[in-house]
C-alpha cells in the first residue's frame, strides 16, 4: 500500500482517507439465510450462517453489508469458482463471503482484514462458530496492510505455485485512495492464468460493492478504469437491487440499493498491451 519510505504512515487515517459515516452501533449478529444450494457438486446441507458484528469501528466491520450478502449468495450459486481451490478474500468484515466458500468445499480459505485485533479476532471468531472441524482446517485468519507484500498470504497457498485461484472483494472500492494498493495486492497473488494448476475455471477477481454515495459513483468505477489500464478484463456479471443499507442518506435511492457485481481476469501475455473496460459509464 505504501513505498519503504512511507511505511512509517500505516495508522488508520492514513490508510482510509474516506469521510466518516454515522456513529456505530453496539455490537450485533446479522443472520444471512440460504437461498441456493448447487446439488450437482453435492454440497453440504447447511441453512444459515449468523455472523458477529464488531462495535464502534472506524473500518465499518460493524454492518453486514448488502453485497456481502449478495456476493455470498452469488458464491453459493457458482462453487465451481473455488471449489477445491484456493481463495483469498481481502477486507473481509464479518467474513461472510469467504466463510460460504469454505462450508462448499474450497481447499484453502485465507480471510484477511487490517490487522487490527478486534477485526482479526472478530474474524476467526465467526470462522469458528460456523464451521466444521474439517472445514475449519482449511482457513486462515491474517491481518493484512493492502499493497504490503504478500509473500505470508502466498505460503498459505501451493507451494510450488503459490497463488489464489479466485480473490474476493465485497465493498472496498468506495476507498478511492486504495484502488493502487489493492490492484498491486491482487496482481501478487492471483494465480497466472498460465498455471497448470489452473482447471476450466481461469483465476479470477471478484468485487462486489454498492455506490453508497451517488454522488462519487464515477470515482467508485476509477477502480475497473485503472485495472483495465494495468491489464484486467473488466466484465460486469450481477445487479441485485436490496433494500438500502441506510433510507435517510442522500442520494438517488435506487444507485445506494444496488448491488453490482464484476468479475476481472487477467492475461499474463501482452498484458502491457491490454485495455479492457467493457462497461461504460
Amino acid at each position: 500500500m505504501f513505498d519503504t519510505d512511507e511505511e512509517s504512515g500505516l495508522s488508520l487515517d492514513s490508510v482510509f482517507t474516506e469521510p466518516p459515516r454515522p456513529p456505530s452501533p453496539e455490537p450485533t449478529t446479522a443472520i444471512y439465510k440460504r437461498t441456493y444450494v448447487h446439488k450437482d457438486l453435492g454440497q453440504k446441507a447447511w441453512n444459515e450462517i449468523a455472523i458477529r458484528l464488531v462495535g464502534n469501528h472506524p473500518l465499518w466491520g460493524h454492518y453486514l453489508w448488502n453485497a456481502s450478502r449478495s456476493f455470498a449468495s452469488y458464491l453459493d450459486a457458482h462453487p465451481e469458482l473455488y471449489h477445491d481451490r484456493f481463495v483469498l478474500e481481502l477486507g473481509a468484515g464479518g467474513g461472510l463471503p469467504g466463510i460460504v466458500a469454505a462450508k462448499n468445499g474450497a481447499r484453502k480459505v485465507v480471510l484477511t482484514d487490517y490487522p487490527d485485533a478486534t477485526l482479526v479476532d472478530n474474524l476467526q471468531f465467526n470462522a469458528n462458530q460456523n464451521l466444521e472441524s474439517a472445514a475449519r482446517a482449511t482457513v486462515n485468519v491474517k491481518g493484512f496492510v493492502w499493497g504490503q507484500t504478500v509473500a505470508p498470504l502466498l505460503k498459505l497457498t501451493d507451494n510450488s505455485e503459490p497463488g489464489f485461484d479466485l480473490i474476493i472483494m465485497s465493498d472496498l472500492i468506495f476507498n478511492h485512495s486504495q484502488h493502487d494498493a489493492l490492484l498491486k495486492t491482487c496482481e501478487s497473488t492471483l494465480l497466472s492464468d498460465t498455471s497448470p494448476r489452473q482447471s476450466l475455471h481461469e483465476p479470477c477477481l471478484l468485487v462486489f460493492y454498492s455506490h453508497h454515495r451517488p454522488h462519487m459513483a464515477k470515482r467508485d468505477l476509477e477502480f475497473f478504469q485503472k485495472a483495465a489500464e494495468r491489464g484486467w478484463t473488466c466484465t460486469e456479471i450481477l445487479t441485485e437491487r436490496f433494500p438500502p443499507m441506510f433510507p435517510d442518506d442522500p442520494g438517488e435511492e435506487e444507485v445506494r440499493a444496488t448491488v453490482h457485481g464484476w468479475k476481472l481476469t487477467r492475461s499474463w501475455d501482452g498484458i502491457a498491451s491490454k485495455r479492457n473496460y467493457r462497461n461504460e459509464y
